[in-house]
């Protein structure tokens, strides 16, 4: 895909994501507003990837490294260029970004029901482990009352 560009997100960029990803992404977060994807632009400016053809946006994936585990989310196509190599052009760059920081293995975040998503990972190398599940707990009500910074560190 030659003139498929893959750079990554400014803080510019944002409100375009965010409509891209109502657009082309399967399911919601709730991360997915203007201040979510600002701290994660702004914690690690090169974690989300945006693909572009001619000015137009095409795809995106979150590329995220804490140092420990490689993580893969949101990787959205925009319907009228899917089958066109967006998708595996977006992870070869999140992988090359994963062994630069000494990543050695990529978890992705795959909606159970999206089986149009389980062929993509499948064809791009990846295989689901059963034997996981994600557990979560949204953090809404304990915002409220903790401070930026100040999570418990250890004695």
């Amino acid at each position: 895909m030659g003139d498929l560009e893959i750079r990554c997100a400014g803080l510019t960029d944002i409100e375009r994501v965010l409509a891209f990803w109502r657009e082309a992404a399967e399911g919601t977060s709730i991360s997915d507003d203007h201040d979510g994807v600002a701290r994660l632009i702004s914690r690690d400016p090169e974690a989300l990837l945006l693909a572009e053809r001619d000015g137009v946006l095409t795809g995106s994936v979150i590329a995220g490294f804490d140092g420990w585990r490689c993580s893969a989310y949101r990787l959205a196509v925009h319907p009228d260029f899917r089958r066109q190599g967006v998708a595996a052009a977006l992870m070869e760059a999140a992988e090359r970004r994963f062994v630069a920081l000494g990543g050695r293995r990529v978890d992705a975040m795959v909606l159970e029901e999206n089986d149009r998503a389980h062929r993509t990972w499948a064809s791009a190398g990846y295989h689901r482990e059963d034997h996981w599940r994600r557990w979560v707990k949204p953090l809404r009500d304990l915002s409220r009352s903790v401070r930026p910074g100040s999570a418990a560190r250890p004695r």
